[in-house]
């Protein structure tokens, strides 16, 4: 059985790792986008506070499961699934155009959500979704430092990738400024209790909170961005959108398979093709929820794992699982919400 992975993120390396101890006599192939090797997500949130963040947060060569026997082809995208003929079309490989599969499983992870509003205007601000986003930013910051000048920032979203990023940049010296929509921060996660206290975290590190403000555009002026609300502009050096994610599922929309929020599965993880599966932030449950957590991610995984090796035949349930957001000085005094 040829099984192949699309995605290196934490739920398509547990996923082949695990499959690999279960099924030593599987043909195991995972594509990636990525050519850096296995890292830590989570961590892009801490990647200015942290030294040697570029070394630590690689986790696994690619080399390490090539050892194990897991084929790795990196620095490729997958264009097309053909279900008919169980076949992927790639592009970016020198010798490879086409990869047949046995079974599919897609761990395609989530892009940043850009809001409507904000997408005419993305040559002028950053994201932070992969490695290759943070170096960029640590690249853009680091004249600054060489001049001893912290840097102002502004960051759209008061969610938890904006708070933790936020949390991060004032830990490392910088000045910033969020911009959220709501009249509190990380409405989804938090009850309102937490939130006023997250509020008194950050505004005690020097974090500037500003609360239901709609940023209507972004205007270069000068040297500096203007983030354009309908109270007012203030210019910064640079701008950081954090408004969320959204689940990668073009590429099995376009093959047919039924969409909604994510990649729809049944509780056996299965799409609506019975050779594809899909894993971590794509795949949308039956109950319309997406587990873009890390230990549930990492359960669906190796329950796949042990699934496709028939050591598995009760539905896939979600683990109890309490996440927490990584903003220095903070903890929620009540579970989070989901």
């Amino acid at each position: 059985m040829h099984i192949v992975i699309i995605g290196s993120g934490i739920a398509g390396i547990t996923f082949a790792e695990k499959m690999r101890s279960l099924s030593p006599d599987a043909k195991i192939t995972l594509l990636s986008r990525e050519n850096q090797g296995y890292y830590s997500r989570p961590m892009l949130s801490r990647g200015f506070s942290t030294p040697d963040i570029d070394r630590k947060i690689i986790l696994k060569p690619f080399a390490t499961l090539l050892e194990k026997n897991i084929c790795v082809i990196g620095g490729i995208s997958v264009t097309r699934i053909d279900r008919n003929s169980r076949r992927l079309y790639i592009q970016g490989a020198e010798d490879l155009e086409t990869l047949s599969y046995d079974k599919l499983v897609l761990a395609p992870g989530s892009d940043a959500f850009i809001p409507p509003p904000l997408q005419p205007y993305r040559e002028l601000f950053f994201i932070l979704n992969s490695l290759v986003d943070l170096q960029r930013l640590r690249k853009f910051r680091q004249p600054f430092l060489d001049r001893q000048h912290a840097p102002r920032w502004a960051i759209i979203g008061g969610g938890l990738i904006g708070c933790e990023v936020a949390s991060d940049l004032a830990f490392a010296g910088d000045k910033v400024t969020v911009f959220h929509a709501m009249d509190r921060l990380m409405e989804r996660q938090l009850v309102a209790e937490d939130s006023a206290k997250l509020l008194e975290v950050l505004q005690d590190s020097s974090v500037q909170v500003l609360l239901n403000q709609f940023v209507q555009a972004l205007r270069k002026n000068g040297g500096k961005i203007q983030v354009v609300t309908s109270d007012s502009g203030s210019d910064f050096d640079a701008v950081l959108v954090a408004c969320g994610f959204k689940p990668r599922t073009q590429l099995a929309a376009d093959a047919g398979l039924e969409t909604g929020r994510g990649i729809k599965v049944d509780q056996f993880l299965q799409s609506s093709d019975e050779n594809i599966y899909v894993l971590g932030d794509a795949a949308e449950l039956p109950n319309g929820k997406l587990y873009a957590f890390i230990l549930p991610i990492r359960h669906q995984a190796n329950w796949l794992a042990a699934r496709l090796s028939d050591q598995q035949t009760q539905p896939w349930q979600p683990p109890a699982f309490n996440p927490k957001a990584k903003v220095h000085g903070f903890e929620a005094a009540h579970p989070y919400l989901f």
